[in-house]
């Protein structure tokens, strides 16, 4: 069993950065393939980004390719670096551990572990 624990979220302006962490309590935290989702009010939750699990491989949405950044360090602990933001990157964002060996990442049910969500509000 794997818990995943996020922070950094908070109320930043359009434009702005802000940096998510996310603690895992895996034993081989390398083990894992581990993501970010977010959820807007109203809407489905949408994948984000997604690292392998040695970093070399990295995976964004569309939406935020450029602005956001995914990684990873030998301390059971990934990131999510988000510059440019924007009112619509407002919305919860999820940590998540997969212990997977096949391809999926960009969907919910792919995933193993997830956090409980931290909050980041982007005002216009």
């Amino acid at each position: 069993q794997v818990q995943v624990v996020e922070s950094g979220g908070g109320l930043v302006q359009a434009g702005g950065s802000l940096r998510l962490s996310c603690a895992a309590s895996a034993r081989t935290f390398s083990s894992y393939f581990m993501g970010w989702f977010r959820q807007a009010p109203g809407k489905e939750r949408e994948f984000v980004a997604a690292i392998s699990r040695t970093g070399l491989s990295k995976y964004y949405a569309d939406s935020v390719k450029g602005r956001f950044t995914i990684s990873r360090g030998n301390d059971n602990t990934q990131y999510l670096q988000m510059n440019s933001l924007k009112a619509e990157d407002t919305a919860v964002y999820y940590c998540t551990a997969a212990d997977r060996r096949d391809f999926g990442w960009e969907s919910t049910q792919w995933w193993d572990y997830w956090g409980q969500g931290t909050q980041v509000t982007v005002s216009s």
